[in-house]
């Protein structure tokens, strides 16, 4: 192959043979193909090379999203060729069937392609990351995985539900349905495998449509013929331990799998609509816990953040959205301050990662084990630090405060928009203006931005109107142009951006009066406080996220 694709590069004129000396002399080196050479040094193009290619064949270079792909003719294909080979049927006119391939050179994999479909086939080329996104598109929610085998998703433990249990007949019921049984743990499987947090089974007028939540976005996944919406919230529900036959009122349950090798907690909620029974799967992988240097403070505020989180006591608190990031930024915390001389307790709804070290507990509101409950006799097990999962009312805010006044370091999270909200919402839930002004260290507030994906990431102008809803003339910003690691989404992972309050002697002067939250932000303002906007606009400076990520979140402050 290589010596092919040399001879059709030199002819077309589209590299030197000193620049292919180069590119032979690092292929010998380190491996790989002639081609991946090519376009890491930069030489040349994946579509350079593809049209030459092309051209040498007597056929076309195709952009697939340009084409309306036949689902019939993609089923003349299983998965595992068409991964093996990185190739896609596209459509079948009369006997021949026109299949898009990005390594047209490899002879043997044209004769299995042609093998396995059973026609002749006329093979035009297209970039790999096309063929990768179209594979993924027409091949979701088949119940096919690699070779064609059904991904294993393996129960491994109900959680204790009290009084209640699952029995060996209602897991056998749901095992018996080989079709449904298929399906459900390859939308398992996928979702693990496309870094979910969240599995959507929305039944509609004629289908069920399961989305996959991937980086906070909701995107379409796949859709189920409706005779199979029934049995597959059913088997939902049976891997949760809850009554398949209960449908008119919502349920919740929770089941601990094994799939891929990682061990995934399910959180399931089930709920009626006018379609039928919905659901949705938030996952809870048992991932590697990220620490306070990973989820995205700068310098300076990173600094600001452990020198309150090291003090002896009193009361921090995270604030933001659901879904903002506030308990990862909880962990973080507590593995930064966790060593063998500090005893440190949670309590949390639910537990989300296990901490080694620390004392977890999860509240259990049927059996009476609330937030407040538990903080209280949290109080006389003789701890150093405390996390409480949220204060959502007086009597856990006044417990919370009581508790950093009497030797305790407590962390927790509210529900408010900015760190500064905290101090009104505590006092609007009751808390004593004196005890607030003495106790509380700070705040801090934030939300997630999806990052550029670091493998497609190119500079970009913005448009003028996106640079005036910043509140600047003009940012150095960057993009992901979409590759196949991001899924031609142009975004990988997460962070988060911050605003962080410290209170001084100022700030506890103002608590205590009662001041209205406008004084109190105008007061820190002239201190220097950077807003989580301000947090935003230095991560677009700096590459890691784009202008729209960061304007979606802080539209609204």
């Amino acid at each position: 192959m290589t010596k092919a694709l040399e001879e059709i590069l030199l002819s077309e004129g589209l590299i030197t043979k000193d620049r292919l000396a180069v590119a032979k002399e690092s292929l010998k080196n380190l491996g790989g193909t002639l081609d991946q050479v090519l376009i890491e040094k930069g030489f040349l193009t994946e579509e350079q090379i593809l049209k030459a290619l092309a051209k040498r064949m007597n056929t076309i270079f195709v952009t697939l999203s340009k084409y309306k792909i036949d689902p019939a003719a993609v089923r003349l294909l299983n998965v595992s060729l068409a991964r093996k080979h990185r190739a896609i049927p596209i459509f079948k006119i009369e006997d021949k069937v026109t299949v898009a391939i990005s390594n047209p050179l490899n002879v043997s994999a044209l004769d299995d392609i042609r093998d396995a479909i059973g026609h002749e086939i006329n093979p035009v080329l297209a970039l790999d990351a096309d063929i990768e996104k179209a594979i993924k598109e027409f091949y979701r929610g088949t119940g096919l995985t690699e070779e064609g085998a059904v991904a294993k998703v393996e129960v491994i433990g109900f959680e204790d539900r009290s009084e209640e249990s699952v029995s060996i007949e209602k897991i056998a019921k749901a095992a018996s349905g080989e079709q449904i049984v298929t399906a459900v743990n390859n939308i398992i499987a996928q979702a693990a495998a496309d870094r979910s947090s969240d599995i959507h089974f929305e039944p509609v007028r004629d289908a069920l449509k399961i989305r996959f939540r991937i980086d906070g976005v909701l995107e379409d996944f796949s859709s189920l013929p409706k005779k199979m919406h029934m049995p597959t919230v059913s088997r939902i529900k049976i891997m949760g331990g809850m009554d398949v036959a209960e449908h008119r009122i919502p349920q919740d349950g929770r089941v601990r799998v094994r799939t891929q090798g990682r061990e995934i907690d399910m959180r399931i909620a089930t709920y009626p609509t006018v379609f039928g029974e919905a659901a949705t799967v938030r996952l809870l992988g048992k991932e590697e816990l990220l620490t306070l240097e990973d989820i995205g403070f700068c310098k300076n505020d990173l600094n600001v953040f452990i020198q309150l989180i090291t003090k002896p006591h009193g009361i921090l608190l995270v604030t933001g959205p659901t879904g903002s990031g506030k308990t990862t930024t909880l962990y973080a915390s507590l593995m930064h301050v966790n060593s063998r001389d500090k005893h440190i307790l949670s309590i949390e709804d639910p537990v989300e990662n296990e901490i080694p070290g620390i004392d977890q507990q999860q509240i259990n509101p049927k059996a009476g084990l609330t937030f407040a409950s538990a903080l209280r006799s949290m109080l006389r097990q003789d701890p150093d630090i405390i996390m409480v999962g949220e204060i959502r009312d007086k009597e856990t805010a006044d417990m919370a405060i009581r508790a950093s006044m009497t030797g305790h370091f407590v962390f927790s999270t509210l529900h408010t928009n900015t760190a500064i909200g905290v101090i009104p919402r505590l006092l609007d839930l009751g808390v004593e203006s004196y005890l607030l002004s003495s106790t509380l260290l700070g705040a801090i507030s934030q939300r997630l931005v999806r990052k550029i994906c670091p493998k497609c990431k190119e500079e970009a102008e913005i448009p003028r109107e996106l640079a005036v809803g910043l509140g600047v003339k003009s940012i150095k910003s960057f993009k992901g142009k979409g590759c196949k690691e991001c899924r031609n989404t142009g975004y990988f992972g997460r962070t988060a951006i911050f605003e962080i309050i410290q209170t001084d002697d100022d700030l506890k002067k103002m608590i205590s009066e009662k001041m209205p939250e406008v004084r109190i932000m105008e007061a820190v303002k002239d201190k220097g406080y950077h807003s989580i906007l301000d947090d935003g606009l230095e991560k677009i400076k700096n590459g890691i996220t784009t202008v729209e990520e960061v304007l979606k979140v802080t539209e609204s402050l």
